[in-house]
């Protein structure tokens, strides 16, 4: 293996000892360099031999630099080789569940240790070989992340759909005695892997112990489109309940011996179970926010937070604002909370109706532009349409149908901004009047688009005219 280098940083160690775009990186003091982990790891200390090939010709150059100051070599991938692939067929997969028509990109199924490390990604290990957890244990690559679902391995193997879902389970206390944190995931079936099985998985292998740093328990997502696959029932209020009844009691437990709740259900558990959220401090660290894991909570707490510390002037000001159907009375509750202490603001929230997905699909982060031009058509109250960041999820601005922020502008007649998803964040936004730029051909623009569509101009009476698991609001 071989890193070829595409891009070499100005007045950086790699340009000062000549090191050119086109050259292959070999090796590094006798190690061979597969991809960006070994380049970083490697790389780390001021002083190192690498072996470098450059128009067929072979040398070694003694590198020199201040410890952990960067070489200053780019390749064609972050990773520096392409992303790992996923070798499983999981029963609750919900990339398996997409619609047809989508971006390719969307379609790509990553179990990649690097992107654990890197990103946070959840990996099942049944692409890792002993050569690899060795690895990982010698570069201390921690903390990682590892979707379990079960520690029995025969039902690994069937939830899976892979051979090696149930051996791999020994990987983990491999990894715990090197050191390595392990952050879980649970991914719960109804019927499948909860009740006594979800008791089971949470006092082996992967149960509360120095090493696992926070255990996410999930519901599996189910959208319309599971032709062809495993017949996943949702939870209701009764079985959400039963289960949530099982992660508390081992939670609680938790909390009593090691002085955290380790075990983390997400709130989806508790809004179908119709029940009140905990504490912030049930969440200690709100490690598993990216899980959907406590983000109502802090959402709910930083909203007010900055409310009741906010002191600049507040403008009057209208807008509408746009969220899926789970976080939908949370947004409401704070913005009301909002217009009570400053009654000049009007926030119109609306919940979007996830028709795009269908199935149990709620949360914000997996909205489209083509369900919020649906259901926002013609009940606007504002000439202002704020959209949480969580559902522009490509660097084009898109949402994951392809339409773009000014797409949902035009077809509502209105002018489309994202605001931050968290609670403080979200809370300036709604307090901020979103002044546009003082510039008269933008604004007549905007009047004659108002004035053809509707013969008026008064933009408070609108005419016709928006990750495996996400679990963002």
């Amino acid at each position: 293996m071989a890193l070829y280098v595409t891009a070499v940083d100005e007045n950086s160690p790699a340009e000062r000892f000549g090191l050119t775009v086109g050259c292959a990186l070999l090796a590094i003091d006798g190690h061979p360099l597969n991809d960006a982990l070994d380049y970083q790891f490697y790389t780390t200390p001021t002083s190192f031999s690498l072996e470098v090939c450059e128009n067929e010709q072979h040398r070694t150059v003694q590198i020199t630099k201040a410890e952990y100051e960067p070489l200053g070599c780019n390749f064609k991938t972050y990773l520096g080789d392409e992303k790992h692939s996923c070798a499983n067929h999981c029963m609750f997969c919900f990339i398996d569940q997409l619609p047809p028509g989508m971006r390719e990109p969307l379609y790509f199924k990553d179990d990649d240790e690097r992107l654990s490390f890197l990103f946070g990604n959840y990996i099942t290990l049944t692409n890792l070989t002993d050569h690899e957890i060795d690895r990982i244990i010698q570069m201390h690559i921690s903390p990682i992340f590892v979707s379990v679902h079960t520690t029995n391995p025969a039902l690994r193997v069937r939830m899976l759909a892979n051979k090696r879902g149930g051996e791999v389970l020994d990987y983990l206390p491999r990894l715990a005695a090197g050191g390595i944190e392990l952050n879980c995931q649970l991914v719960l079936c109804r019927g499948v892997n909860d009740g006594d099985e979800l008791r089971r998985t949470l006092t082996r292998s992967v149960g509360p112990s120095p090493q696992v740093g926070s255990i996410a328990a999930v519901p599996a997502g189910v959208t319309d489109y599971r032709k062809g696959l495993y017949k996943l029932t949702p939870y209701d209020k009764e079985t959400a309940a039963a289960t949530l009844d099982i992660l508390e009691e081992f939670a609680q437990k938790c909390r009593a011996e090691y002085g955290r709740s380790v075990i983390y259900p997400s709130d989806e558990w508790y809004l179908t179970a119709e029940r009140p959220l905990p504490p912030a401090e049930f969440y200690d660290a709100f490690a598993q926010l990216e899980d959907g894991v406590g983000m109502w909570r802090l959402y709910h707490d930083t909203f007010l937070e900055e409310l009741e510390n906010h002191t600049g002037l507040v403008l009057p000001h209208s807008m509408d604002v746009v969220t899926g159907t789970l976080a939908g009375p949370l947004i409401r509750e704070c913005a009301d909370a909002l217009m009570q202490k400053y009654p000049q603001v009007k926030i119109t929230v609306h919940e979007i109706k996830n028709e795009y997905f269908g199935g149990n699909v709620s949360v914000a982060g997996l909205v489209t532009g083509t369900d919020i031009i649906k259901q926002c058509s013609g009940k606007l109250h504002s000439d202002l349409l704020a959209v949480p960041e969580v559902m522009i999820r490509d660097e084009k601005g898109q949402f994951l149908d392809d339409i773009t922020l000014e797409e949902l502008g035009r077809a509502l007649s209105c002018r489309a901004v994202s605001i931050p998803t968290d609670g403080g964040g979200c809370c300036k936004a709604m307090l901020s009047t979103h002044k546009r730029k003082n510039d008269k051909n933008s604004n007549d623009k905007r009047v004659e688009r108002e004035e053809g569509r509707h013969g008026k101009t008064d933009c408070s009476h609108r005419g016709p005219p928006q990750r495996g698991q996400v679990h963002h609001f």
